[in-house]
């Protein structure tokens, strides 16, 4: 954009990713259906990490991306919108509230004063209580829109006879070889390389005798992999493409947030979204953010984040600008470009990507060939000239 932004923002809306899991989640790489592992203290330290970060960055008046009008010490859960994905163990939605611990840490201020005068603070030094929207699984597919996905699992299964996963599963046989004896039996093919990747991650974070024995060459050499095999996964050759499902269900959320942000009314200022590494792969590869920073491509680190900055330029227009923080190896966000752009206005980030979007529990049915599971059960398909080719608006 030529108008340059003038100080300070009308307000953010972010995706985070969780912070450092226990356990192994394993993915079956056929259907990447999975639960969620739990969240470690090392886990809650990145996110409260984050918080702290964000804070530095939107709730410091000196701050060149201060929000302005949002409350600095004692949060309004009036100006805060915040969701996570709770399916299965607790690492993404205790997540989002290790993240508000470092956002909006405790304070004195966090008081009441009752009619008989007395002052009462909040329990552990003032403590406060940010709620958090929770999604389970079964409630809606927004957080988890590639699971029991038929076309998605079509699409998982093109690209795992394909020639891209032939020719990378040539390239990493030495590695597969090599890390076969740590992997305690585990599938060593080069379709479970994320299942490998996160085994021997967990291991060489948590385990002492593990870490002191496997060598860290061969942890690099599987993340490498991993990413090749997960950018393939959760991006497509078009931008409503199924492979790109994990952020075309979160879309409609994020122009919500922003468009209510634009609203004279409007009290919400920041809005998070707690999700795991996937829509970070195809928000990335749908805005063409890659094509100008290729290295973000593949998994996001723990405790990773993405914002959408609004502004108002000099010129009147809501504009929205996209930064990227790689967990805890950033020591700060980094602007990434959309379709070749610093800044969108508003109205230009609808036009690129509202079309891709899937934004109801009846349009991911549709979108999936989905009739039964997860909801989908409830809707008449009985006129759907693809599911009913003989139906009077089909081809009889």
């Amino acid at each position: 954009m030529v108008n340059s932004v003038s100080a300070g923002l009308i307000g953010v809306v972010l995706l985070a990713r969780h912070g450092d899991r226990s356990g192994v989640v394993y993915q079956n790489y056929t259907t990447y259906d999975s639960t969620q592992g739990y969240l470690t203290p090392y886990g809650s330290s990145q996110e409260y990490d984050l918080g702290s970060y964000l804070r530095k960055t939107y709730l410091d008046s000196n701050s060149p991306s201060f929000i302005q009008g949002i409350n600095t010490d004692v949060a309004d859960v009036d100006q805060l919108y915040v969701r996570a994905d709770a399916g299965g163990g607790n690492a993404i939605l205790d997540s989002a509230y290790a993240l508000f611990q470092g956002l909006y840490p405790p304070t004195k201020d966090s008081k009441t004063t009752l009619a008989n005068g007395q002052t009462v603070i909040s329990p552990l030094g003032g403590y406060q209580y940010v709620p958090v929207e929770s999604l389970e699984f079964w409630q809606a597919p927004s957080l988890t829109s590639w699971m029991e996905c038929e076309y998605f699992q079509f699409h998982l299964a093109r690209l795992n006879s394909g020639v891209v996963f032939r020719n990378a599963a040539a390239e990493a046989a030495p590695f597969l070889q090599a890390v076969e004896p740590y992997l305690n039996g585990m599938n060593s093919s080069f379709l479970n390389i994320w299942n490998i990747y996160d085994y021997l991650n967990v291991q060489y974070t948590h385990n002492t005798t593990f870490y002191k024995s496997f060598p860290e060459t061969l942890l690099q050499q599987a993340r490498h992999f991993a990413n090749i095999h997960e950018q393939n996964v959760f991006t497509d050759s078009v931008q409503n493409g199924v492979g790109q499902i994990a952020i075309r269900t979160l879309w409609p959320e994020i122009f919500w947030s922003l468009g209510n942000m634009t609203l004279p009314n409007n009290k919400v200022k920041f809005a998070l979204t707690e999700v795991d590494y996937k829509p970070f792969i195809s928000l990335f590869n749908v805005t063409n953010a890659t094509v100008t920073n290729p290295e973000i491509s593949g998994i996001a680190d723990y405790a990773s984040a993405v914002a959408f900055e609004l502004s108002k330029n000099t010129a009147g227009d809501y504009e929205v600008a996209m930064k990227f923080k790689n967990g805890t190896n950033d020591k700060e966000f980094k602007s990434l470009k959309m379709f070749g752009q610093d800044s969108l206005t508003f109205p230009q980030l609808i036009q690129a990507l509202d079309w891709t979007t899937i934004n109801s529990t009846i349009n991911w049915c549709f979108s999936c060939n989905q009739t039964v599971l997860r909801g989908c059960s409830v809707f008449n398909y009985s006129n759907d000239p693809f599911l009913n080719p003989g139906s009077a608006t089909g081809y009889a």
